[in-house]
C-alpha cells in the first residue's frame, strides 16, 4: 500500500478514486507514566513516555487506515492527513484519513 500526503504519486497514474478511508485510535495516559512525565517536565527534556505513546498511536491509526483502504480495493492512499482531538482529560483520539485510490 502506497501512502502519500500529496494529491498524487509521482510516476503513477490514478485510474480510480474509491473514496475517503480512515483509521483511528483512542488512547488514555497511564497515571504512572504521568508521574514520570511530570518530573521530566520540571527538569526539562523530552517526555519519552508521551513520545512512545504518540508513536504507537500513529502506527495503530495508520494500520487501521491501510486495512480500511484494502477492504475497499485500493492499492494507494493520497492526501493522507493525521489529526488529534482531546476527548476527555487524559484521553485523546488520533485519526488518519485520506482518499483511497487505485494507481497503475
Amino acid at each position: 500500500m502506497i501512502l502519500a500526503t500529496t494529491e498524487g504519486i509521482a510516476g503513477k497514474a490514478i485510474v480510480e478514486t474509491l473514496g475517503v478511508v480512515r483509521g483511528n485510535t483512542i488512547r488514555a495516559r497511564h497515571i504512572g507514566k504521568d508521574i514520570k512525565a511530570l518530573f521530566r517536565h520540571v527538569i526539562g527534556g523530552e517526555i519519552g513516555e508521551y513520545t512512545k505513546l504518540m508513536a504507537e498511536s500513529r502506527e495503530q491509526a495508520l494500520d487501521r487506515l491501510v486495512q480500511n483502504a484494502t477492504e475497499v480495493g485500493a492499492n494507494a492512499v493520497v492526501g493522507l492527513r493525521l489529526t488529534t482531538a482531546q476527548l476527555m482529560g487524559g484521553a485523546a483520539e488520533l485519526l488518519a484519513y485520506g482518499t483511497a485510490v487505485i494507481v497503475e
